[in-house]
């Protein structure tokens, strides 16, 4: 789990988001919990992008700060390792007839 910085901000007609410590990672909502959500499918999509393409994820810095944020608060990544491999089921035997 890498722990990064959301701010969120008060506009109209929503809510602002944007993670700070990672470039990219923004997006809006309608409110804040929505914000919350769209926000952190941004870091996952960028997350998932700099890795496909082989870059780095930008280090976490909880110094960075926005005054113009209305709320600011720790956001987490958190990664899940897949196979590529494709497992398939053995066929069942012949059931026997009655």
């Amino acid at each position: 789990m890498i722990v990064y910085k959301a701010m969120y901000k008060f506009v109209d007609g929503g809510v602002h988001g944007e993670v700070l410590d990672f470039p990219g990672a923004i997006s809006c909502g309608e409110n804040l919990e929505h914000a919350r959500r769209q926000v952190a499918g941004a870091l996952v999509d960028m997350a998932e992008t700099f890795i496909l393409e082989h870059q780095p994820l930008p280090c976490p810095n909880p110094a960075v700060t926005d005054p113009e944020s209305d709320i600011e608060e720790p956001i987490y990544l958190l990664l899940t390792a897949a196979s590529r491999i494709k497992v398939t089921p053995e066929a069942a035997p012949e059931a026997a007839t009655a």
